[in-house]
């Protein structure tokens, strides 16, 4: 699709369409700058914000399956950027921690997210910004499901 396709498109869909994209884009990015992928990202940034944890207990905090969290770990290890440590107490505990160089992967992303970076001319002005976020945290906020009605005529009625 062109940008004068998406023109008419309504506002749900495109919300909809520039997540997937977003998506996509910082996939790519963290798979080229980091040689992370999104669920590798998440595991390390939780283990260098709370410190050592068993296995299980990352897999919930992630919210993928332990079994999930098994290949991410690998990877993750293999990279030299987590470890397993076995429990001196129990020996079938594994506690996963980050390394010293899983620390400066998670410095380097932070830095970049934390950079206020903008992601388009439009959300670098100030004031364009405040509203697009508004809109957004409305969105994500809301907790109901989109309007699945039929379209009304009143102003600012259910639009899909």
């Amino acid at each position: 699709m062109d940008l004068v396709t998406l023109r008419d498109v309504p506002m749900g869909r495109l919300v909809a369409l520039a997540g997937h994209v977003v998506s996509q884009r910082w996939n790519r990015f963290l798979a080229e700058r980091f040689n992370l992928t999104q669920a590798g990202m998440v595991t390390l940034m939780t283990l260098a914000h709370q410190g050592p944890l068993p296995h299980r207990e990352v897999a919930q905090r992630c919210f993928v399956r332990p079994a999930t969290l098994t290949g991410i770990v690998d990877t993750l290890e293999r990279d030299g950027l987590v470890e397993r440590q076995r429990d001196d107490n129990d020996r079938r505990s594994v506690r996963l921690a980050v390394t010293p160089a899983g620390r400066e992967r998670v410095a380097a992303l932070t830095a970049l997210i934390r950079s206020g970076r903008p992601l388009t001319s439009v959300d670098a002005d100030p004031a364009k910004a405040a509203v697009i976020r508004e809109f957004l945290l409305e969105v994500i906020g809301s907790g109901e499901d989109p309007r699945m009605t039929e379209p009304t005529d009143e102003p600012g009625g259910p639009r899909c």
